[in-house]
């Protein structure tokens, strides 16, 4: 490795690496994400080494472990080049077919191809299938293409280029001019317009200034930071570095969260290399700019994603919320100036500066530019990471790209912005998802969690599972906060267990309003939108719960009895077999009794009855 002492070195590496990956006649791309190395991943890969070594194929075909491709739900994924044919929940033992079929002699193996659980139409090419045919892998796109250890892979994918441009074209100003033109907003949740962020850093009295990126990423059901930092690490350092150079900074820091090893290994291995091409240290690219970056690993705590406590975690201190009206941009690490965004927010930056802020900007609307990555899981065919430019309506995302409700269901509605996001209902599905609007109907963009929920969810049981997440992240600094939220989860719990009273729905709404207004940080803030929400759209299922005690959905156990229909039975002896509790008495071969007192209502016999004879009341 020699080390790049100028833009011109850079320029030429990139030429030649880009030459040789011009040669690779075939490609094969396997997923080693997170997600994906839980189904074994790395056996597929050391099946392919060993089926090509044996064919001697080796020197012909090229074998590349990558991060995340997004369609989580069909992992282990690979993906074969040229003609991007994607395999979808590939084994082991699937490898000598793929070689033998695909790679010599030209043709699919057509039942590793994705299909369509509705129509049942199977795609070969990746770009056809649904799920990836309406987004725009702004991000996301190189994931699929490149190593994530190997800086060569990035370099060769015009990695790197941005950088290179702003040292040798850009003054500082001009690069926090050009971000602000983009009008890049925060990808954390609030929403800051980023190059107001970084004009306040610049401009802020003092040598000594810190960038920061936030990777303290811990919504229940989100992966975004880390898949990026897992799949790309050298696109979010990138960004970095052009930031410290645009604000001044000599130095970083990443903080990322402890339950992310393979981001970390990934990450400190991209800043490993970095160094030694001489993209970190001293004098990058020979120029007079000098910047260097260090990792910091979270203690677990969900608060600490927030600005205030990160800073103060990074310092060693506990991770608490500081008064708000201490601005981290000028005053963070150190009471120094600090620059603090979002894993993705940094990873925008060299798309930016490669294509310029107009180009950016025609992404997305005027006021929502660029695009955004989601984590849709829940109710829905196609779970996974998708990235569509903001203001992608709610049904393109959930009905085209998600490909519709699990089992034929009805949809019910969408959570968004993660545990302190809010809940739309049906009438939304058309609602262009941005900033503005998400917040408006009292929900949030957040970091990107969306969870999608059927005819089978419990509105009640939803704001009550959020509730007791947050009650139990929540760093009990603020009593508002602190106390407020125990105070909804314990309505919430007595409502579930039919406990409740009718008029204890609007000392939820003030205890919400409370909440919000006299909490200190983003957490206590928005912590009551699960139950603002359902109480707004949902407002029907709460008093059913109190009025009727009745749970709709059938999901409350205080709330529902189970019914055996002795018709519709015929005594196959199924559900009799799996009750853990022998509830279901009587002979085999006959309807049996339900024994109501001994009955958990665990659903398993609803599940299991393959004549529908047991029903919920």
């Amino acid at each position: 490795m020699k080390r790049l002492t100028s833009i011109t070195d850079l320029e030429k590496l990139q030429k030649d690496l880009a030459l040789r990956r011009k040669g690779e006649n075939l490609l094969v791309t396997l997923c080693q994400g997170t997600g994906c190395k839980a189904y074994e991943s790395h056996k597929i890969y050391e099946a392919f080494e060993k089926e090509l070594n044996a064919r001697n194929l080796r020197e012909k075909v090229s074998l590349r472990s990558t991060g995340c491709h997004g369609f989580c739900e069909q992992g282990p994924l690979a993906v074969i080049f040229t003609g991007e044919i994607c395999y979808c929940r590939v084994k082991a033992e699937d490898i000598p077919e793929i070689v033998e079929k695909t790679l010599i002699k030209g043709e699919t193996v057509e039942r590793l191809l994705f299909q369509d659980p509705e129509g049942g139409k199977r795609y070969a090419r990746e770009e056809d299938i649904p799920f990836y045919r309406h987004q725009e892998r702004l991000l996301l796109g190189q994931n699929r293409l490149l190593d994530p250890r190997s800086i060569k892979d990035y370099i060769a994918q015009g990695g790197y280029q941005a950088l290179g441009k702003v040292l040798a074209e850009m003054t500082p100003s001009e690069v926090v001019e050009e971000v602000k033109k983009s009008n890049l907003r925060g990808r954390g949740g609030a929403g800051f317009p980023t190059g107001i962020k970084w004009e306040t850093t610049r401009q802020a009295p003092g040598e000594e200034k810190y960038v920061v990126v936030n990777a303290d990423e811990g919504d229940p059901g989100a992966y975004m930071d880390r898949s990026l930092l897992e799949g790309n690490p050298h696109l979010v350092l990138e960004g970095l570095i052009i930031g410290a150079y645009a604000m001044g900074a000599k130095k970083g820091f990443i903080f990322l969260r402890q339950e992310y090893p393979l981001a970390l290994e990934n990450l400190r291995l991209a800043l490993k290399e970095a160094r030694d091409y001489g993209l970190l240290g001293e004098n990058i690219l020979g120029t007079s700019f000098s910047f260097e970056a260090v990792t910091k690993r979270g203690a677990g705590a969900f608060v600490t994603g927030e600005s205030s406590a990160l800073v103060a975690a990074i310092q060693g201190r506990v991770g608490e919320p500081g008064p708000k009206h201490i601005n981290t941009a000028l005053q963070g690490i150190g009471g120094k100036p600090t620059a603090l965004n979002n894993v993705e927010t940094w990873a925008n930056i060299p798309r930016i500066l490669e294509r310029g802020a107009s180009w950016y900007a025609s992404l997305g609307n005027r006021e929502n530019t660029g695009t955004k990555i989601f984590s849709l899981v829940g109710k829905v065919n196609n779970t996974g990471l998708i990235e569509v430019p903001l203001g992608t309506t709610l049904k393109t995302i959930i009905f085209d790209i998600g490909g519709g409700i699990k089992g034929g269901k009805k949809f019910k509605a969408v959570q968004t912005g993660g545990p302190s996001g809010g809940c739309l209902p049906e009438k939304y599905l058309d609602l262009p998802v941005d900033f503005d609007r998400l917040r408006e109907l009292g929900s949030m963009m957040g970091s990107g969690g969306m969870i999608v929920m059927d005819e089978d969810s419990c509105m009640v049981d939803v704001a009550r599972y959020f509730m007791q997440f947050l009650k139990e992240e929540s760093c009990g600094k603020c009593i508002s906060c602190r106390e407020g939220i125990n105070m909804m989860y314990d309505i919430l719990e007595g409502i579930a267990l039919g406990k409740g009273r009718e008029e204890e729905l609007e000392l939820l709404e003030e205890l919400a309003w409370a909440t919000h207004k006299a909490s200190l940080c983003g957490l206590g803030k928005t912590a009551a939108n699960p139950v603002t929400s359902t109480l707004k759209y949902f407002r029907q299922e709460y008093l059913a719960h109190l009025k009727e005690k009745r749970c709709p959905a059938g999901v409350c156990k205080a709330l529902i009895s189970y019914t055996l229909d002795q018709e519709k039975c015929n005594g196959c002896g199924r559900c009799q077999k799996l009750c853990p509790v022998k509830a279901l008495e009587g002979e085999r071969g006959s309807p049996p009794h339900l024994n109501h007192p001994l009955c958990i209502k665990c659903g398993i016999c609803f599940e299991a009855c393959p004549f529908k004879a047991i029903y919920v009341q």
